[in-house]
């Protein structure tokens, strides 16, 4: 039987969140009219990876559960691959917080693979 693991204590949750806490403060250093432009886009990208997670790990089966994390991949690469580097691109992140966002993007998306493949390995043994 397995073990419930709280949605809190998931490493890929907490990644996701400690993403969106960094992404958070960028945005809150934009002016009125970055964050119109690009920061609410960003920062939507970025809470959104975590939000799919939740919502796929509250779902009973296993291709409902997926379909979500492949949701929350896909945000990963949205705010991450697209948005931060427009940002960094237009000079609006520092370096610092820049390095700091690739880094846990990356990890996250190990993790996030990883995750996605453990789901469907649950599945072949129920």
């Amino acid at each position: 039987m397995n073990k419930f693991i709280p949605l809190k204590e998931l490493e890929v949750y907490k990644l996701a969140r400690k993403l969106s806490k960094l992404g958070w403060e960028v945005y809150q250093e934009m002016d009125w009219q970055t964050k119109k432009i690009i920061g609410e886009q960003f920062i939507s990208s970025l809470d959104s990876i975590g939000a799919n997670i939740a919502e796929g790990y509250g779902r009973y089966h296993y291709l409902d559960q997926i379909k979500f994390y492949y949701n929350a991949r896909g945000s990963l690469r949205e705010s991450c691959e697209h948005w931060l580097e427009l940002l960094k691109e237009r000079k609006i992140i520092k370096e610092r917080n820049y390095q700091k966002m690739k880094t846990i993007a990356q990890d996250l998306s190990v993790k996030l693979n990883n995750f996605i493949a453990s789901t469907y390995k649950q599945k072949n043994k129920q």
